[in-house]
């Protein structure tokens, strides 16, 4: 499907939207590794906490400070993917009222690209697992 704009404006409100999705599926993907960590008891890489001592209370004391680090990330990611959920949202209102039937048509082109990469970043994301 080849789209025709009449001013860059509209092009540049579509590639906002189609820039916006893949970042909210890379936010989705980190909030589901983070909490698979979480739940595995895996230290992320992200993850550098240095505690001196290798008795039984440094020990709990590092794996305490893991898993709060570990739910700090994804109480950030849940933020930031509310923020690109309400972006979406407030374009898709916007080109759905300036474009009726034919957002719709543009839209689901750009979701069929999109679920290519997805799924591809699925696949990578299980294989690191």
């Amino acid at each position: 499907m080849n789209l025709k704009f009449i001013n860059a404006k509209q092009a540049h409100e579509v590639y906002k939207y189609k820039n916006t999705k893949p970042k909210l599926h890379r936010t989705i993907a980190a909030i589901w590794y983070n909490k698979s960590c979480r739940d595995r008891n895996k230290k992320p890489n992200y993850v550098n906490i240095r505690i001196k001592g290798n008795n039984k209370q440094c020990k709990n004391t590092m794996k305490t400070a893991i898993i709060t680090r570990i739910n700090r990330e994804i109480k950030f990611l849940h933020i930031k993917k509310q923020k690109r959920n309400e972006q979406l949202y407030k374009l898709h209102l916007k080109w759905e009222s300036y474009w009726d039937k034919a957002w719709h048509h543009t839209r689901k082109h750009i979701e069929f690209k999109l679920l290519q990469h997805r799924f591809t970043l699925s696949k990578f994301l299980l294989s690191t697992n």
